[in-house]
């Protein structure tokens, strides 16, 4: 897991110097690392989004998943129903501290070619989502 803190910040902070939990998105839904693709698939679907926060049975965030890659993993030749969570997650494991600023997690992102970012608090649970915007 990479997580990206910085300092904090005094309370009259500039206006570019806002932290990731002032402008992260609501949490996406979180499940369990051990959950499969298909049963993913499903809760993606009932919640209508596109991305799930995963988290280990400590209830650390591990990773984050998006449609586009369980749907992938499932229509793979190797695909088989005992694939987990866990076993797809790949290198997912950036995540930002509340008190990122926006252009340091915007610069991470990009760096890293991630279009999302999980905020996550000392304790490794997730809060919410950075996402870059287009």
């Amino acid at each position: 897991m990479t997580l990206i803190q910085t300092q904090p910040r005094p309370a009259g902070a500039n206006p570019a110097h806002r932290t990731a939990v002032e402008g992260m998105d609501e949490a996406e839904p979180q499940v369990c690392d051990d959950m499969s693709v298909e049963v993913a698939l499903a809760v993606m679907a009932a919640a209508r989004t596109g991305r799930l926060v995963v988290c280990d049975q400590d209830d650390q965030c591990t990773g984050l998943v998006t449609r586009t890659e369980l749907a992938a993993v499932r229509d793979s030749s190797g695909y088989t129903d005992r694939v987990r969570l866990r076993d797809i997650l790949g290198d997912h494991g950036s995540f930002a501290s509340p008190l990122t600023t926006m252009a340091e997690a915007g610069q991470a992102m990009r760096s890293r070619r991630l279009g999302v970012l999980p905020v996550v608090d000392e304790q490794g649970s997730g809060l919410g989502i950075l996402a870059l915007s287009r």
